[in-house]
């Protein structure tokens, strides 16, 4: 069963994800997937991050319609995404594609120019994401159990964005997902 849910998301990233926009950048889901997970794995994290780095934005490819951030809505991917991965990955993997998005918002409160290297799209969605975390919230959320590795995603997630850039395809990454799976 754990090897058909493989063939399952990277069917979906290889159909619907080499087609639809990620967001409102010049790349589709699959070239952003395969961009991060290329920079996580070239920076020597574990098998765990390289996965959740190839997966985390996979709420994107979940919805029925459009995603809803076209409408400048949040659709909340990075839970619908997690939500969907739970069963079959631990917290090593789910945790931090879940924070992806609170870690945009944490970096934006804490560190000084992160926000003005965000893609104009990024800032957009920051927006209706909730905006730059409070120094309370950011406190708080950086305390929680594998927020450092979201955080370090996130900053790769923000570079994953080069159009026309040559990466691994996505069996390439096969073996860390495989490898991450639950048992």
């Amino acid at each position: 069963m754990n090897k058909t849910i493989i063939s399952e998301i990277f069917s979906l990233f290889e159909n619907k994800g080499s087609i639809l926009k990620y967001g409102n950048e010049n790349v589709t889901q699959l070239e952003h997937a395969l961009q991060c997970a290329e920079l996580v794995e070239k920076n020597n994290f574990s098998k765990e991050i390289i996965t959740a780095a190839l997966l985390h934005d996979i709420g994107h490819l979940l919805y029925d319609k459009n995603d809803p951030i076209y409408e400048g809505k949040d659709g909340y991917h990075e839970n619908l995404g997690a939500d969907y991965l739970s069963n079959y990955f631990g917290e090593e993997v789910t945790r931090p594609i879940r924070a992806h998005v609170e870690s945009k918002r944490y970096l934006s409160a804490v560190e000084k120019g992160y926000y003005d290297l965000l893609s104009e799209a990024s800032k957009a969605s920051l927006v209706v994401q909730g905006g730059s975390f409070t120094k309370e919230e950011a406190e708080e959320f950086i305390n929680k159990p594998f927020m450092k590795d979201a955080v370090e995603l996130r900053r790769f997630d923000d570079q994953a964005k080069i159009l026309n850039k040559k990466t691994p395809n996505i069996y390439h990454f096969k073996h860390y997902v495989e490898e991450s799976l639950k048992i």
